[in-house]
């Protein structure tokens, strides 16, 4: 017999987009706690997801909610939010521009697709959450990012010249890296920089209900001159515990919902049916449990907090919401590499580096762990700290 001729595969080169995101990423993946590791790196609730939600699910599988929902999502739920929406934004919220995503994730990468061109330009603030500059770079978009005030706030005059001709304005509040919460004020300087263009603004608010500053949090949509312009973007994740269900959900203008909704169907397709009729549950059932878990998180925060003043060479911040510490530290070193150094003492966080340029030489903390494993983790943190000196 002839000898088998075996044809190589052809070459393959990632389409463009791949290698723009590529280039403009700082995200990395990092570990749950497990064996020897505590890890302070997880933006996850230490809670289970509340059991009311859970029983909805389950009633809603025993009674074959398990087929096709509607594009943009169920009815029932679509109202609930239209009407908790109305109550933010103290304006009347149409169940028609509701649409529910697969994850806040989801719903980030539909809105962000759905209004951003190539060569548009985007600003973000420096530091701030790292997906965005991807989603932006998926584009074809360039990214802007401004350096925060010395306080983690919004530098306003640098904002304000930023944003000459953007395209769209991308945040969250409370801030995902930094624990700061935007307050009113800021917002309405954000809404007079923006009177008269055509900017786009989208609010991340995963953390919308974890805000401990003790005055009213205060969205975006609430903000004359910024509601008939942002995109709300929500999730289920942070406030009711319930990171692996997937859900979240886009309230704004309609032809930037329905572009969003373009993109969403086509990626993602319609959201399953008993998940939807859980995260319905939670709206109508579940607010106790946010009180619960915010006052939890809450003094996990305080722990953390008292354990890292102890820490020699850290300079901590000052966090007003989510469930996050940011300390800069005083080390000559780049924050991944403190963050692998860190990992051989058992403990793991997120390098500052990974939320932006001006995060270099700050670490990301999670107090969503438990107490015990908060305590552990910053005392393996400060040894290793004292072995890098």
């Amino acid at each position: 017999m002839p000898p088998t001729v075996t044809t190589p595969p052809a070459p393959f080169a990632p389409a463009e987009a791949v290698a723009r995101i590529a280039a403009a990423s700082r995200r990395t993946q990092q570990p749950q706690s497990g064996g020897d590791l505590v890890s302070l790196a997880m933006g996850e609730p230490g809670f289970d997801t509340p059991e009311a939600v859970t029983e909805a699910a389950l009633a809603s599988l025993r009674a074959g909610r398990t087929h096709y929902s509607p594009l943009f999502g169920e009815p029932a739920l679509r109202e609930a939010l239209a009407e908790k929406l109305t109550g933010t934004a103290g304006a009347p919220a149409s169940a028609a521009d509701v649409l529910i995503t697969q994850g806040g994730t989801a719903g980030l990468a539909a809105s962000i697709l759905a209004v951003v061109g190539p060569g548009d330009k985007v600003v973000v603030p420096d530091p701030t959450y790292s997906l965005y500059a991807d989603l932006v770079s998926m584009a074809g978009g360039v990214v802007v990012p401004v350096p925060l005030a010395p306080d983690l706030h919004w530098d306003l005059d640098r904002l304000a010249d930023a944003l000459t001709d953007a395209k769209l304005f991308v945040f969250c509040n409370p801030v995902n890296p930094t624990g700061i919460v935007h307050s009113r004020d800021e917002l309405e300087a954000l809404a007079g920089m923006l009177e008269g263009t055509s900017t786009i603004v989208i609010s991340d608010e995963a953390y919308a209900d974890l805000d401990y500053t003790g005055r009213p949090f205060t969205s975006a949509v609430a903000v004359d001159g910024l509601r008939d312009r942002t995109v709300h973007c929500q999730t289920f994740s942070k406030s009711y515990a319930m990171t692996g269900w997937r859900v979240g959900y886009l309230w704004g203008p309609s032809p930037v919902i329905q572009a969003s909704a373009r993109i969403h169907n086509t990626f993602n397709g319609s959201m399953n049916t008993f998940v939807q009729d859980a995260a319905l549950a939670a709206v109508l059932s579940c607010d106790a449990d946010i009180a619960r878990m915010r006052a939890a998180y809450r003094e996990r925060g305080e722990i953390m907090r008292a354990e890292l003043a102890k820490v020699p060479g850290l300079t901590l911040s000052a966090p007003e919401g989510a469930f996050y510490q940011f300390p800069r530290y005083d080390l000559d070193l780049p924050s991944d590499r403190v963050v692998a150094a860190l990992r051989t003492h058992g403990v793991a966080v997120r390098p500052g580096s990974e939320f932006g340029a001006r995060g270099e030489g700050h670490l990301r903390l999670s107090y969503a762990a438990g107490p015990e494993s908060i305590t552990e983790g910053v005392r393996r943190l400060a040894r290793g700290l004292a072995a890098l000196r």
